[in-house]
């Protein structure tokens, strides 16, 4: 399955449109006010399914990851200290991330080291422009918070 992220032009808080393939529209991200990044996940029928919420107070950036309406937490990820390529460290599905130096392409595997996703960005967008390709289409919502909270986190260094 193939997602592409794109992020939304003039909007004051962080807001995305993620389409499939044939450009359609699959999920709508909508930033919310609050103390950190906010962000709320829904479907094409415009059902809350998620939330990337950003935990305050930590030294690094650390980013919660939530199910529904009623927000079940499904994990984390944070960004771990690092000279040269970024490194996070993931609580959720038993997953792992890796990165290249510019933070334009990543991959995320599973514990057994199968990929679940490949990450790239598109250059040459007026905004922020990822594909994401995911193995198994079960995993695309957990996938694209990931993408959510690894791009949040990268906003904030700029």
């Amino acid at each position: 399955m193939r997602l592409i992220f794109k992020q939304r032009m003039f909007s004051w808080f962080d807001s995305y449109d993620i389409y499939n393939e044939d450009g359609e529209t699959i999920y709508i991200v909508k930033g919310q006010l609050a103390w950190g990044h906010c962000l709320k996940i829904f479907d094409a029928y415009g059902h809350e399914i998620g939330t990337v919420r950003e935990r305050v107070l930590t030294f690094l950036p650390k980013f919660e990851l939530y199910l529904g309406e009623e927000e079940e937490y499904v994990g984390c990820i944070s960004r771990e200290f690092s000279f040269f390529r970024p490194h996070y460290t993931i609580d959720c599905n038993g997953w792992m991330i890796e990165g290249d130096f510019m933070e334009w392409d990543y991959r995320i595997f599973d514990s057994s080291g199968q990929q679940i996703a490949a990450v790239s960005k598109q250059l040459f967008n007026w905004t922020d422009t990822y594909v994401i390709d995911v193995s198994d289409p079960q995993d695309a919502l957990c996938a694209l918070m990931l993408v959510l909270a690894i791009d949040a986190e990268k906003c904030s260094r700029d």
